[in-house]
């Protein structure tokens, strides 16, 4: 047997498996009439060899193409992907294509999909929301030999849709600053399933050169990053206030409406009043956002999925992709509510807090 997986063929593969043709092609193609045993074995000889379905077999089983693409998203229960599959499903839809929704919740889902699909070679292109691609993954998708693009986020030199998060973060703090407030918190944060993004995201480079543009510097002692969520955010801020030692800030910027959300929370069980005491700025406009008098900058996520779909489509058109955009920047509107004002007067001080038990 050959090592070159680029001279491997659906033979090479049943002959190793010991088994049919006929059962090797049902098995790679999810097909009917094989055990599941007998299709494990077969995959799992496919993964072992790293070979990858040919599309013009695809094509010539199918007559066309499979019309169907992969959107691989980290989370399905949070707002910002909901938003986006809405909006690739919806041009794709119109296109007459079909998405599979495979999520990768964790190292261990991402390594198992990553060595999988080249073997299950059933779609014309990827797309890959908002997690990092590191250089083995794209290995595996390079193997496929398909389209693909990245979303909510450059994760690797694909064509890609996302905000300038800098500018987002700019945008925010910038807005904070004209308004007068120079102690100014920040509460960032990460994702813990999903390593590989940069150390400091693009929203806190521009909460740092907004500080530094209105000549204050940084206060770490003002800074927590946390795991993603509101909960966490609401323990950040309580921290934070702990440790302020007299001097609290005026204002705290978060890198999401949903953090911002539950810094709120503690602050409201401090007895704090927005912008009275304190004034508070997201970024995404989240539903919950208006609904909270939040001021936020503006992300439309739903248009973001739109021009990922499109980005796909011209992949998929090669006489449309030679003028196609690679790269999109999507805009984004600071959003002024009711949580922002100028600097308050401290002679009214806050109060304590009041904790959960």
């Amino acid at each position: 047997m050959t090592d070159q997986r680029g001279s491997l063929s659906l033979s090479d593969i049943a002959r190793e498996a010991g088994v049919s043709l006929t059962t090797a092609s049902r098995a790679l193609n999810n097909s009917y009439g094989v055990s599941a045993a007998t299709r494990d074995k077969v995959l799992a000889t496919a993964r072992r060899l790293d070979y990858v379905v040919s599309p013009d077999a695809v094509r010539l089983a199918s007559g066309s193409r499979t019309q169907r693409v992969a959107l691989v998203v980290p989370h399905v229960e949070r707002w910002f992907f909901g938003e986006m599959v809405n909006g690739i499903e919806t041009v794709l839809a119109a296109a007459n294509v079909d998405l599979l929704l495979y999520q990768v919740g964790g190292p261990e889902d991402r390594q198992d999909f990553f060595s999988r699909l080249p073997a299950r070679r059933k779609v014309d292109a990827v797309v890959v929301v908002a997690f990092p691609v590191d250089r083995v993954e794209q290995e595996r998708l390079e193997l496929m030999g398909v389209g693909i693009v990245a979303a909510g986020g450059q994760s690797a030199a694909y064509p890609y849709v996302c905000i300038d998060d800098y500018q987002a973060g700019r945008m925010a703090v910038d807005h904070l600053v004209e308004l007068g407030h120079r102690r100014i918190a920040m509460i960032a944060a990460h994702d813990p399933d999903q390593p590989g993004w940069p150390m400091r995201s693009g929203r806190s480079e521009g909460y740092v050169d907004a500080l530094a543009a209105a000549g204050v510097a940084v206060d770490n002692s003002l800074i927590r990053d946390v795991d993603w969520g509101g909960l966490n955010a609401a323990a950040a801020m309580d921290d934070i206030f702990d440790a302020a030692q007299g001097d609290p800030p005026t204002a705290v910027f978060a890198h999401s409406d949903e953090l911002a959300l539950g810094a709120m929370r503690t602050l409201r069980r401090r007895g704090m009043r927005f912008p009275e005491d304190i004034s508070i700025v997201g970024i995404d406009d989240h539903p919950v956002a208006a609904l909270t008098d939040l001021t936020t900058v503006r992300q439309s996520v739903r248009e973001q999925g739109e021009i990922a779909a499109r980005l796909i489509l011209d992949v998929l058109n090669p006489v449309a992709d030679e003028g196609a955009p690679r790269a999109v920047t999507a805009p984004i509107t600071l959003t002024v509510r009711a949580s922002t004002g100028p600097v308050p007067n401290r002679t009214r001080p806050p109060a304590q807090a009041t904790r959960d038990h």
